[in-house]
C-alpha cells in the first residue's frame, strides 16, 4: 500500500526539485575550470555529496517539506539538513526554535541549526522580519556550502503574494509572485508553489508530525494575515471557488511576460547610456514604456533605493522627467535617492 495521496504529492514535488538541484550541481561542476597542477581525484575516493537545507519554522508547510526532504534526499545521494530562524519577536521563541531543531534531527536531517536574528524596522515589521530571515538563511547556506535551500511556500502563499502586488500597483513583476527558484544561482527553491496549504497540513497529520501555528499568521495587525483570513475568503465568497488557483496561474503568466520584458530591458540599456554612463532622456523616450520603466527602476535601486520600498508611483514620477519634462524639480525617492533631469540626461544618485 502506497503513501497517503497528500504525502505522495509533497514527496513528488520535492523529488523533482532535488533532481533539478543535482542537474545544476553537475552543470556547475562540468563548467568549473580545471587546474593541471592538481591531480584529478582517484576513482576510489568518495566525492562529497551535495547538501540541501530546508528552512523550517515548525509550521505545517515547512514540516511537510522537511519530512519529504528527509525521505527523498538519501535516495538521490543528497545530504539533507535544516535551519530554523529565531526572530525573537515572541516570548519563548528561542525554546520554540530549539524544539524545531529536535524535530528536524528526529527526521534524520543533519546538519541542523537554529539561528537567532535581530529584526529591524525598515519597511515595516513583515518586510523587516523577511529581510532578517533571508540574511540568516544566506549565511547558513554559505557556512555549510549548501547547494540549495528549500522553502515551504504553497499555492495559497503565491495567491496572497499576487494580491498584495496588485494592491500595491507594482506592475507585472510584482504580479508574478514568487519564483520557483530565486536568489544567488537559484539558491532558494520552492517545491510547493503548485500544492495547496491544506495538502501540506494533511501530510503532517497522516505522518503524525507535530506542527506549530505561528500566532502572527492569525494576527490582524499584519497585512498578509488580514488578506489570508478576510480578503481571500471574501473573494471566494463573491467569485466562487478557484480564486487561489486562478491567482497562481496569473503569477506564472505574469512571470513569463516579466522575464521577456526584463530581457528586452537588459539588451536596450547599453544603447540609452552616453559615454559617461548617464541615461539619455531622448533615447529612453523612444523605448516602449514597460521597457523604459524597467531601466529606470534598475537605475534607482542601483543608486540605493530599497526595492521593497519602491512602488509604481515612484517610477511614474521619475518617468515624467523623461516623458513630461516641463522644468520640474528633483524627485525624492526611498533610501534618500534623488532623481533629476540635467542637460537631457537622467541623473539618479543618493543624497
Amino acid at each position: 500500500m502506497g503513501p497517503h495521496p497528500a504525502v505522495a504529492a509533497i514527496r513528488l514535488a520535492v523529488r523533482r526539485v532535488l533532481h533539478d538541484v543535482l542537474t545544476d550541481v553537475q552543470r556547475s561542476s562540468d563548467s568549473a575550470p580545471t587546474h593541471p597542477s592538481h591531480s584529478p581525484p582517484s576513482p576510489h575516493e568518495p566525492t562529497q555529496q551535495p547538501l540541501v537545507l530546508v528552512a523550517c519554522s515548525g509550521g505545517a508547510d515547512s514540516m511537510a517539506l522537511a519530512s519529504a526532504l528527509a525521505f527523498e534526499a538519501p535516495k538521490l545521494g543528497i545530504r539533507a539538513g535544516g535551519v530554523t530562524v529565531d526572530h525573537g519577536l515572541q516570548p519563548g521563541s528561542d525554546l520554540r526554535a530549539a524544539e524545531v531543531v529536535v524535530r528536524l534531527t528526529a527526521l534524520g536531517l543533519g546538519p541542523v541549526e537554529s539561528v537567532a536574528v535581530e529584526v529591524g524596522r525598515s519597511g515595516g515589521p513583515e518586510a523587516a522580519a523577511r529581510d532578517a530571515r533571508y540574511a540568516a538563511l544566506d549565511a547558513a547556506a554559505e557556512r555549510h556550502s549548501a547547494a540549495a535551500v528549500l522553502l515551504g511556500h504553497t499555492r495559497d502563499d503565491q495567491a496572497e503574494t499576487v494580491l498584495l502586488g496588485l494592491a500595491r500597483g507594482s506592475g507585472t513583476r510584482s504580479l508574478s509572485g514568487m519564483a520557483a527558484a530565486s536568489g544567488v544561482a537559484g539558491r532558494y527553491r520552492r517545491p510547493f508553489l503548485h500544492i495547496d496549504r491544506q495538502t501540506a497540513r494533511k501530510a503532517c497529520m497522516v505522518q503524525s508530525l507535530p506542527v506549530w501555528d505561528d500566532p502572527h499568521n492569525a494576527d490582524p495587525a499584519y497585512t498578509r494575515s488580514r488578506l489570508r483570513h478576510e480578503g481571500l475568503p471574501a473573494l471566494e465568497k463573491a467569485l466562487g471557488k478557484g480564486v487561489v488557483e486562478a491567482l497562481a496561474r496569473t503569477a506564472q503568466l505574469s512571470r513569463d511576460d516579466a522575464d521577456a520584458l526584463d530581457m528586452w530591458a537588459d539588451q536596450a540599456e547599453p544603447t540609452v547610456r552616453d559615454a559617461a554612463g548617464l541615461l539619455e532622456c531622448a533615447k529612453l523616450y523612444a523605448l516602449p514604456p514597460a521597457v523604459r520603466r524597467r531601466i529606470v527602476r534598475r537605475a534607482v535601486t542601483e543608486a540605493g533605493a530599497p526595492a521593497g520600498s519602491l512602488f509604481a508611483r515612484h517610477i511614474e514620477e521619475v518617468d515624467r522627467l523623461i516623458t513630461g519634462w516641463r522644468g520640474q524639480g528633483a524627485i525624492n525617492l526611498p533610501g534618500k535617492v534623488v532623481a533629476r533631469r540635467q542637460g537631457g540626461r537622467l541623473v539618479i544618485r543618493q543624497g
